[in-house]
């Protein structure tokens, strides 16, 4: 594999920067393929990068994935700088965040195709066995439900079937709190038993 060479500007002239911008210096360096220029880019900004791809990529190992694609484009594209319309940092920055965005809605919109796949693949739900189970299980609530005293069954259905709280249905049959708290206890041991433990 050969040595990545920087796409040379249109304009051999060199393009100016700030002089206190050593980024910027180190840059047009690299874009004149200067790899001792780029080493050393690569020490000012690479924590830089990584923070910036980190905070919207969130993966540690992807980040450093999208590190090192950010600066081979970096690489790729130094001769092209233009230090009149922003500081190489900046310049940095804001490719990072962009390749940083790219990867997330490339790994989403991966994720959503196997998502889509995945429930393409599953077997469709079988309403028919789900209506049957749902009427068996009523039919041996029912039954259980049967088995109970009017007085446990009453207080039972007031309270589950009705949403009441044991004071409500203390009063709506008249009785002592206490007296209701009994009978659904009583109750519920019953339909357990009568359902083979599963109540």
């Amino acid at each position: 594999m050969g040595v990545l060479r920087p796409l040379r500007a249109r304009h051999p002239e060199p393009v100016s920067v700030d002089p206190d911008d050593i980024v910027g210096a180190l840059l047009l360096r690299a874009g004149r393929g200067d790899q001792s220029a780029f080493g050393e880019l690569y020490d000012e900004l690479a924590p830089m990068v990584h923070g910036v791809v980190l905070k919207v990529v969130r993966d540690p190992a992807m980040s450093e994935e999208v590190t090192q694609e950010v600066f081979v484009e970096l690489w790729r594209l130094a001769a092209r700088f233009d230090g009149t319309k922003g500081t190489a940092r900046s310049w940095a920055s804001t490719l990072a965040h962009r390749r940083a965005i790219d990867r997330v809605r490339s790994e989403q919109a991966s994720r959503d195709r196997n998502d889509r796949d995945a429930q393409r693949a599953v077997a469709p739900h079988d309403v028919v066995a789900a209506e049957v189970e749902t009427t068996l299980d009523v039919a041996r609530v029912r039954r259980a439900l049967a088995q109970l005293s009017d007085l446990q069954r009453e207080a039972v259905e007031l309270a589950y079937f009705g949403g009441h709280t044991y004071r409500e249905v203390a009063v709506l049959l008249g009785v002592a709190e206490g007296t209701v708290k009994s009978r659904i206890r009583d109750g519920l041991i019953r339909l357990r038993d009568e359902l083979g433990g599963e109540a």
